[in-house]
């Protein structure tokens, strides 16, 4: 190669380089190092070199990335080997040299993009492939854009593959395991087929912008949203999942991005809102983007950035499926990521709100964000991106209708339902719930919640003006209705219950009238999604009765077990209304609980003291507590480093009131703290999991 600099072999010191860039759990065998910080390398020649300095006046080397590399669009780079380097810049330093080997250390830029490198030698006209590297986001590095300055959030946000997801209601708040298994073998390169396919949807095939962490989420969150042709997952809107596997019964990230590549990118059967955020995390913390999963309950979905949501039952307290699309979701979970935002002001920098879930917007992505968090807090509803749906979501009031008989509605007294009172996430370094609803908005009834209600309703009325031919419908800040304060009615339910038992309610009416009241009262109980769509009606019972001038009646009732065990729904949330007709001058007062159905619990034990490669066995215990047998119960078994892939164990039926012991043996392969992950479904029972973490002792 050019006065006998000819190349006998790289070695790209994978081992040492992985490690320096925290990468070592994604690859052992390949390169993979994330910008902002060096990598060294080290070139051995075929003959001795005598004249080395006279050697590196024309010896470079090049990067280059993409199907097309060019100078010109900056997917190729040349750059010389010096003796000092550049830190901002790609650059080669010299570092050690002798007569026949140079280790070199490369630098590649803060903000380089991102994704799958060459790496070559050209020496006078003669160019040599030395290897090939990854380049990803680096939040260890200052200048990066998704820098994170504290270790103990970047070990929690980019290499933490063992999460926590929460569902259920906001005063029974239910842990879900999930498996992110971002380093898993082969996710990578999943994670840059779906930027490639994503980017040539967008026909968009130079690379270019891959070095932008808004764009790099803003790809991610549309691949992901799923149309048919390039998705990774889709939605069932009819509730069977026939064709397809539930979404309650995904374990983890790998099988669903795994699937997706061997159908050759057909949209996998099926996602819902969780798995649309576990599947997103996965992908951007495998690229460098410190992401978590998020949950908000009582949430104002498709509101079209309006301030209020209408919901509509029937005279018996039966909730509709109305039109309109908007609905309160009792949970829903999204995306944040974390990066600077330097196309925005400094102090909407942070945590940035990124939804994939399918909105219905007039124009635009059906996606949301990424959407700074504290701009959502303050109201700046012109923020981009997508603010306003996430201000609106989190800031609407509800108002209740009463769909009558004559087709006449009438609005519910008494029952005004606020959105956004509890976000949650996990904690940094623990499985414990983390509250961070005052990151998205002020305490309640506080000058600065005011404050941000009118900054945002002034923003949408001049957004209305300056867009008068769309689709979107701003409303009003919503105010309680003018209401008589002639009755009063109070509904309360316990907030959870265990499988198998009668939910108990309790009912108290209250006459403020000067005067005799007759009343007619209509308790209900409805199965519904955690989406807001109702399900079957299971329950209804009537009461008339005259209240005196002053006087309280209070009712003790119970919705039987045998009502709703077979249409409890996969969600397993009951709606319980009350819905009371003042007889003599018609108005409607209504009260609504929502609760959860617990499933039995699912044990888990470990041995005391388990060491890596050393086989032992992991015991779990299920009590039936239910008077019925449960038929073809099923486990589903998963442990990223202490067993392979899922196992599957039929248990066949389980005896009412029994319990039911399966021993699973285990190699663990891993050190450190693992987890141990189960599931069990039956004809009776689905979405019943259960999760143990251990610490794996280093043999």
């Amino acid at each position: 190669m050019g006065q006998g600099l000819s190349t006998k072999k790289c070695d790209l010191n994978i081992a040492v380089n992985n490690n320096n860039h925290h990468t070592e759990e994604i690859s052992t065998e390949r390169l993979v190092v994330r910008r902002g910080q060096p990598f060294t390398i080290t070139v051995s020649f075929t003959a001795p070199i005598h004249n080395y300095l006279q050697q590196l006046k024309r010896t470079f080397l090049i990067v280059q990335t993409g199907s097309h590399p060019s100078k010109a669009d900056g997917t190729q780079i040349e750059f010389p080997i010096s003796i000092l380097g550049d830190q901002k810049q790609w650059s080669a330093a010299l570092e050690e040299q002798d007569s026949r080997s140079w280790t070199i250390s490369v630098n590649t830029p803060a903000n380089a993009a991102i994704g799958q490198y060459a790496l070559l030698l050209h020496a006078s006209k003669s160019y040599c492939l030395l290897g090939n590297f990854t380049l990803l986001f680096n939040p260890w590095c200052k200048d990066d854009e998704v820098f994170l300055a504290n270790e103990a959030q970047r070990q929690e946000y980019i290499l933490n593959q063992d999460g926590i997801i929460y569902g259920g209601t906001e005063n029974a708040i239910l842990a879900q395991p999930w498996d992110f298994s971002q380093f898993e073998e082969d996710i990578i390169d999943i994670c840059f087929t779906l930027l490639d396919i994503g980017e040539r949807h967008q026909q968009d095939k130079t690379h270019t912008q891959r070095k932008n962490p808004i764009y790099i989420c803003r790809t991610v969150a549309a691949m992901l949203n799923c149309d048919e042709l390039r998705g990774i997952l889709t939605e069932c809107r009819t509730g069977k999942y026939y064709d397809g596997t539930s979404p309650s019964k995904w374990l983890g990230s790998s099988p669903i991005l795994q699937q997706w590549v061997t159908s050759q990118c057909k949209p996998v059967r099926y996602g819902q809102c969780w798995v649309f955020a576990a599947v997103m995390c996965s992908v951007l913390r495998c690229l460098g983007i410190p992401t978590r999963v998020v949950t908000g309950f009582t949430w104002a979905h498709n509101t079209n950035s309006s301030l209020s949501v209408d919901e509509y039952y029937d005279e018996d307290g039966i909730l509709l499926t109305h039109n309109k699309s908007a609905r309160i979701w009792t949970f829903h979970v999204w995306n944040e990521c974390w990066m600077a935002r330097r196309d925005l002001l400094p102090e909407y920098s942070g945590w940035q709100a990124l939804d994939a879930t399918c909105q219905e917007k007039s124009k635009g992505p059906s996606f949301c964000g990424p959407a700074p968090v504290q701009a959502i807090k303050e109201g700046k509803t012109e923020v981009d991106y997508d603010v306003c749906y996430f201000f609106a979501a989190i800031n609407a009031k509800c108002q209740v209708w009463i769909h009558k008989a004559d087709d006449i509605l009438k609005p519910a007294l008494g029952c005004t339902k606020y959105t956004g009172n509890n976000i949650s996430t996990k904690s940094v370094g623990s499985e414990r719930c983390e509250d961070i609803t005052r990151n998205y908005r002020h305490p309640e009834g506080s000058l600065q919640e005011k404050e941000a209600l009118e900054k945002a309703y002034k923003k949408m009325k001049k957004a209305e003006k300056t867009c008068s031919n769309s689709k979107t419908e701003f409303s009003s800040i919503p105010t309680t209705l003018e209401e008589p304060v002639n009755l009063f009615i109070h509904l309360q339910s316990e907030n959870s219950l265990p499988l198998g038992q009668d939910v108990p309610l309790s009912i108290r009416v209250f006459n403020h009238s000067g005067g005799e009241k007759a009343v007619h009262l209509v308790l209900g109980a409805q199965s519904v999604h955690y989406n807001g769509v109702p399900n079957t009606p299971l329950w209804k019972e009537e009461f008339h009765f005259i209240l005196k001038s002053k006087e309280a009646n209070t009712l003790q009732v119970f919705v039987p077990y045998s009502q709703y065990r077979k249409h409890m729904g996969e969600s397993h949330l009951l709606r319980l209304t009350a819905v009371l007709r003042d007889e003599d001058s018609f108005y409607i007062y209504f009260a609504q609980e929502e609760i959860i159905i617990c499933n039995p619990p699912l044990t888990i034990e470990f041995p005391e003291n388990i060491v890596q490669y050393q086989s032992t066995t992991a015991e779990i215990s299920f009590l039936n507590p239910l008077t019925e047998r449960l038929e073809k119960c099923v486990i589903l078994v998963a442990g990223r480093g202490l067993i392979y892939r899922q196992r599957k164990y039929r248990l066949g039926s389980v005896q009412p009131t029994s319990t039911q012991q399966l021993h699973i043996p285990f190699t663990p392969t891993q050190a450190g703290p693992r987890r141990l992950t189960a599931h069990l479904d039956c004809i009776q029972l689905q979405n019943l999991k259960s999760y143990k973490s251990i610490n794996i002792v280093a043999a």
